[in-house]
């Protein structure tokens, strides 16, 4: 149990796994010929595999297998672009569907449902050594001098990416200008001592031993609690949601639509959220959360909580404004660290 998250870890962003049906136990299912393809990012994994195997147990997905992809979401959704095979794919952020969209993998309306194209949420919190340590009670205690941080690298991550946002947004979210936020990321990016390629190595890293804190998704800190690892965690006054979206292929195998349907489901949700991932719809059952801090309110709310249509206006206008690639405000702030590869 200890070493299942640095056993995930060690999975290299186009390595490919075989997972068997899982259930059922027929020698001769409707399904027993398909093969679905996924692709995403490292953080749901285990989750995903969990759907899968309560899936398998159904008439719709009895037979199925999957061969699966995980790695750093902006690496994944690249190297599908590049030919990785894909029926379905599972990324942290909705620019890296955008990609697939534009080489026309993607359909153009893949966000038109109720769900808008999200398939899992979290929200950033910050993880502590055992007994904190550190004091650490909120953003503000990250820009101290001696606080060492690990975040993954927004070039590849990202889970990096919502970690920025929510710092941004602790800022322009209470009052300060963009000159204010830029000035707190600046300090903050000059505490980091780790800047790992994905979330999931970012939280290999920590527990391993690097650094006094993690900016994390709350799943990854209730997955490796779950695990045994010792640590805390602090869910900040204010954070952001978390979204992370679903997509079919255009050329994807039709099983894909009933696997996609599952996952939406009250089934499909529930095996998310003991995974520790917040439910994206209502009436899913959350009791039993194992790694929870508090088992009998697992996904408490934050007291401001920041998300992107509402502080940020979109994926597209805000992947712009912050992670262009030359004149991102976040790209520039890291470059200027010398934290960067």
């Amino acid at each position: 149990m200890k070493n299942r998250i640095r056993a995930a870890a060690a999975l290299a962003a186009t390595a490919v796994l075989a997972l068997s049906a899982c259930g059922g136990g027929d020698s001769g299912t409707t399904g027993s010929s398909t093969t679905l393809n996924i692709v995403g990012f490292a953080v749901p994994e285990a989750a995903n595999k969990a759907i899968a195997a309560e899936w398998n147990k159904t008439e719709a997905g009895k037979g199925v297998k999957f061969q699966t992809s995980y790695g750093a979401s902006g690496d994944q959704s690249r190297a599908v672009v590049a030919g990785l095979k894909a029926d379905y794919v599972h990324f942290s952020v909705s620019s890296d569907v955008t990609r697939l969209v534009d080489a026309n993998l993607v359909a153009k309306d893949w966000n038109a449902g109720p769900n808008k194209g999200i398939v899992s949420s979290s929200i950033v919190v910050l993880a502590v050594r055992e007994g904190n340590p550190k004091g650490i009670k909120g953003w503000d205690d990250l820009i101290k001098p001696g606080v060492q941080i690990v975040t993954p690298n927004p070039a590849s991550s990202g889970a990096a990416r919502w970690n920025a946002l929510a710092a941004w947004g602790h800022v322009t979210a209470n009052g300060g200008t963009d000159a204010q936020a830029t000035e707190f990321l600046t300090k903050l990016f000059a505490n980091v001592v780790a800047l790992p390629g994905s979330g999931r190595d970012a939280t290999t890293s920590f527990l391993g031993g690097t650094g006094d804190v993690l900016l994390a998704y709350e799943n990854e800190a209730i997955l490796a609690t779950q695990a045994g690892e010792k640590f805390d965690w602090v869910v900040p006054a204010t954070t952001i949601l978390i979204e992370n979206p679903g997509a079919i292929l255009v050329n994807a195998d039709p099983k894909a639509k009933d696997w996609l349907n599952f996952v939406l489901s009250k089934e499909g949700q529930r095996q998310f959220a003991l995974k520790g991932f917040r439910p994206i719809i209502e009436g899913v059952d959350t009791t039993g959360i194992e790694g929870a801090k508090d088992p009998a309110n697992p996904f408490p709310a934050p007291e401001k909580l920041l998300t992107v249509s509402k502080d940020f206006e979109s994926w597209s206008a805000l992947s712009k404004k912050f992670f262009d690639e030359k004149e991102g405000i976040i790209v520039k702030v890291i470059a200027a660290s010398g934290k960067a590869k």
